[in-house]
């Protein structure tokens, strides 16, 4: 069973996006959790990341502007995105953090497009 992230789409920029990523197995309870994104061509890069605890971390290109949390009465991890620029398109996706031991879990990830 893969992590089901979902939520994309396409939007202007400056407009905001929530994705979500649901854990229906609660595999992942007792970890800490991130969102990643992937271009064609690039690595998969973190996003952002949160603990088990609550406690949050950023990449910097999007501190201020993303925010990730967690519900465990719901199994899910989201990511709000606002104000998003052209350069946050990429394909989404949650996982583990650090992922290393839970690559059997990638999902098929949730494309956002930002226009200009």
């Amino acid at each position: 069973v893969q992590l089901q992230a979902s939520g994309g789409g396409l939007v202007q920029a400056g407009g905001s996006l929530r994705l979500s990523c649901v854990d229906s197995r609660r595999i992942f309870s007792n970890n800490d959790m991130g969102w990643y994104r992937q271009v064609p061509g690039s690595e998969r890069d973190l996003v952002a990341r949160i603990s088990r605890s609550g406690s949050t971390n950023y990449a910097d290109s999007v501190k201020g502007r993303f925010t990730i949390s967690r519900d465990y009465a719901k199994n899910t991890v989201y990511l709000e995105m606002n104000s998003l620029k052209p350069e946050d398109t990429a394909v989404y996706y949650c996982n583990a953090y650090p992922p290393y031991y839970y690559r059997r879990y990638w999902g098929q990830g949730t494309q956002v497009t930002v226009s200009s």
